[in-house]
């Protein structure tokens, strides 16, 4: 008999972590973890917990809340334990945490604030770090994937800020390195949205939000439907690791 695998996501209380964690519902058992907002985190849960399920033994618990603040690196080692403690297994990490602050990409005083570097550095290098490396031998044991939320900004020269950016470039590399380095049991790839209207997308004002659309080749955006799709493509690809998947509409050809 099959045992049902186990998916961790970070940062999955709303965007694009909750819809992985709805298209991984059916078949897999699913630990959402948010940073501060519990109660949205709670509504999640509920709305998996009325998802059928495809595996023939479901175990309990299907799916388990886990708070842990990813910015620390103490918070993301508990964060794995906790996981394992509660779930007994791991195959699959979408980590999924970033940060940003909205500048203008073009002004290079905007560019140069440390703390949206140190916060940059942290939230979209470090983190994924943290978590690959916390979640290495678990992954190994069920020959498991990692798979990372960057951005197209990481790919063309753009975005919400320059830290941003070439944050972004670091962890799409990382990705890559920890591919060749936890090689052959372990696949990681990343996967690189163009803007997407999520809360923070949202951010952006409706002129930057239009010309965003107008520079793609289909003049769609991704939707956070397409990017968990995407994802749920990578976790099921047995042959796929060190990819970097661009879901932008054309926008950075």
């Amino acid at each position: 008999m099959s045992v049902q695998k186990v998916a961790l996501i970070t940062a999955s209380s709303a965007g694009v972590g909750a819809q992985v964690a709805r298209v991984l519902a059916p078949d897999f058992r699913v630990v959402v973890n948010y940073s501060s907002n519990r109660s949205r985190a709670e509504q999640l849960l509920e709305e998996l917990n009325s998802t059928p399920c495809t595996h023939s033994s479901p175990e309990n618990p299907r799916f388990h809340l886990l708070q842990a603040d990813v910015s620390s690196k103490d918070a993301v080692e508990n964060l794995v334990k906790e996981t394992l403690k509660t779930m007994g297994r791991l195959d699959v990490v979408v980590s999924n945490a970033g940060w940003t602050r909205m500048t203008n990409f073009l002004n290079i005083d905007e560019g140069v604030n440390e703390d949206d570097w140190d916060k940059c550095f942290i939230m979209n290098v470090k983190t994924h770090l943290w978590l690959a490396y916390a979640a290495k031998e678990a992954l190994a044991e069920n020959e498991g994937t990692f798979i990372s939320t960057a951005s197209v900004a990481g790919v063309k020269p753009s975005g919400s800020s320059l830290p941003y950016a070439v944050t972004k470039a670091a962890q799409i590399h990382l990705a890559k390195s920890l591919a060749v380095i936890l090689a052959p049991k372990i696949r990681v790839n990343s996967v690189s949205p163009g803007m997407l209207l999520t809360e923070w997308g949202m951010k952006f004002p409706q002129s930057k939000r239009d010309a965003a659309v107008n520079n793609t080749k289909l003049k769609r955006l991704a939707t956070v439907e397409d990017v968990a799709d995407q994802v749920r493509t990578l976790v099921l690809s047995r042959s796929v690791t060190g990819q970097n998947l661009v879901l932008d509409g054309g926008s950075s050809l």
